[in-house]
């Protein structure tokens, strides 16, 4: 994910709006402008900083960005407001494609969002404005999956070794060789899926953030660092066809019944 210092993010480019938050061969994930997102004056309020254990990710919010993005391929009229919560959380929506789950866009936000809205908003934006890739199109549907993932536990980092793989996100914010602060993003799956350790994610991020010098231990060292962790759930496009079934299913049965 790359940052263009707010709210969306890749995990490339630190020059966007958008923030990417996956690593490897073209899986970052990008951030907008809204997202500052440092833990101590930026983080989301209090009262959500326990949420773990999967107590806000719903199956239905998959299926909701499938339904936003086949109205939009379709040119049909949105889908109406889903029944999950629609508290205020950073979020990311990400797209894989094809057996291989090769990565076909991820932009999320670090601020916080209404979940309709904000499912809305990057169920589009990544399928369709990743600038890493190509807009989506109607083919590509049937062998989509895509990932909602629900950032939450926001802390400041002692340093840049202060989070755990497999457990953490981390963001950093760092200044480039020529004097330009950067921020860049990998989401909390990254390390462990690349097989990397702490020092790897940290280069890998600041070379995904704009960092063209020499990384030595001086400069890890001025990395200012904020880790956070997730709740992440993922379905595929024919998971979303079962789903529809069943709610058409129930419509008719509940229809049926009035008459």
């Amino acid at each position: 994910m790359s940052m263009r210092n707010g709210g969306r993010m890749n995990g490339r480019d630190s020059s966007e709006d958008r923030q990417n938050g996956l690593g490897g061969s073209g899986s970052s994930g990008k951030v907008d402008k809204r997202t500052n997102g440092w833990a101590n004056n930026h983080a989301p309020s209090p009262r959500k900083q326990h949420l773990v254990g999967f107590r806000v990710i719903r199956p239905e919010m998959c299926f909701f960005c499938f339904d936003v993005l086949y109205c939009h391929l379709h040119d049909l009229h949105p889908p109406e407001n889903p029944s999950f919560t629609n508290d205020h959380f950073p979020l990311f929506v990400t797209w894989k494609i094809g057996k291989e789950e090769r990565l076909r866009g991820c932009i999320g936000t670090f601020s916080e969002m209404q979940l309709h809205s904000g499912l809305r908003e990057y169920s589009i934006t990544s399928a369709m404005k990743d600038s890493r890739f190509s807009p989506m199109t109607r083919e590509e549907l049937p062998h989509l999956k895509v990932a909602v993932s629900i950032l939450c536990e926001f802390e400041d980092g002692e340093d840049y070794l202060d989070w755990e793989i497999g457990i953490h996100g981390i963001r950093i914010e760092f200044i480039t060789e020529r004097g330009s602060k950067k921020t860049a993003t990998y989401l909390p799956e990254v390390a462990t899926q690349q097989g990397w350790d702490k020092v790897q994610t940290i280069d890998s991020l600041l070379r995904k953030g704009g960092f063209k010098g020499q990384v030595t231990p001086e400069v890890r060292k001025q990395v200012r660092l904020v880790r956070y962790q997730s709740e992440k759930m993922s379905a595929a496009y024919m998971d979303y066809v079962q789903h529809c079934r069943l709610r058409n299913a129930t419509i008719n049965s509940q229809q049926n019944g009035h008459h």
